[in-house]
């Protein structure tokens, strides 16, 4: 990642908590510890940030606390063609008419462009992925109510009450931080809490992760592998994270990341 590029997460994360520690930048953009040192000197240095003992904070701290992770449109450019291919996979599993739930996230955005003809009941959390499928799609869309959360462009409500609970899905499809043996992570508890409350209400729980999250990891736990169906991912998933899906009793899928993913080739499973 350049320079430019880690200084904008940077900036970004200090205006989303009020504190940010060196561990939390080394994840956020997969530098080492040395060189986010570096830069947060150097920012420190131009006045856009002041630097605390482990890490950072913003020279005028938010009023309004954000959510932990990557921002989107930061996200939305890394491993493009899997997360293409991916989605792909994910709508060949849906048929019309079906009711489903698409989790905001950058992987399950690509949805939103092999759902153009489709005709289906969309449940979203994703400001984005709900305009797109106005704009450009004939499905019924139901958006949640709640704050919408500007860096990752989702909308969450930490109360039972919403309209949640009332949107039952043949599938919810979603990402995660990072998957491991304990099952999928995520970054903020608020996240945690609002995936919790979409995926008691889908029979099917469908992941998508590009084979890069095989090797993320995080402090929450969102749910075992257990409750999972189906994991889609590319071509890069190592052997022994695949036998530990197919011990789980998780359905694995194999996306084909050669081919353009919008070109409408033939899926490619395993």
């Amino acid at each position: 990642m350049h320079e430019k590029e880690r200084h904008r997460i940077i900036l970004s994360a200090v205006q989303e908590k009020p504190v940010v520690t060196v561990p939390e930048l080394v994840d956020l953009t997969d530098s080492s510890e040395a060189t986010i040192r570096r830069d947060i000197a150097a920012l420190h240095v131009q006045k856009k940030l002041r630097r605390v003992r482990g890490g950072a904070e913003a020279l005028h701290p938010p009023q309004f606390v954000g959510l932990a992770g990557r921002p989107f449109t930061v996200n939305e450019t890394l491993n493009t063609r899997q997360k293409q291919a991916i989605a792909k996979e994910a709508v060949a599993l849906c048929e019309d008419g079906d009711p489903i739930i698409i989790n905001g996230g950058t992987t399950t955005f690509q949805m939103v462009h092999f759902l153009t003809n489709r005709r289906m009941q969309v449940f979203t959390n994703s400001f984005n992925i709900a305009e797109h499928l106005l704009k450009h799609s004939k499905n019924t869309i139901m958006l949640s109510g709640g704050t919408i959360y500007r860096e990752q462009n989702i909308v969450l409500s930490p109360f039972d009450n919403d309209v949640t609970r009332n949107f039952y899905a043949r599938r919810m499809f979603m990402g995660a931080q990072g998957i491991g043996p304990l099952g999928l992570m995520e970054a903020d508890p608020l996240l945690i809490q609002a995936e919790q409350k979409l995926i008691d209400q889908a029979d099917e729980l469908v992941v998508l992760v590009d084979s890069t999250k095989f090797k993320k990891r995080s402090s929450l736990i969102l749910c075992g592998l257990k409750r999972i169906a189906t994991i889609i991912t590319d071509s890069g998933i190592e052997d022994r994270d695949a036998a530990m899906l197919e011990e789980a009793g998780v359905n694995l899928i194999v996306a084909n990341v050669q081919a353009d993913a919008k070109t409408g080739n033939a899926p490619s499973s395993a």
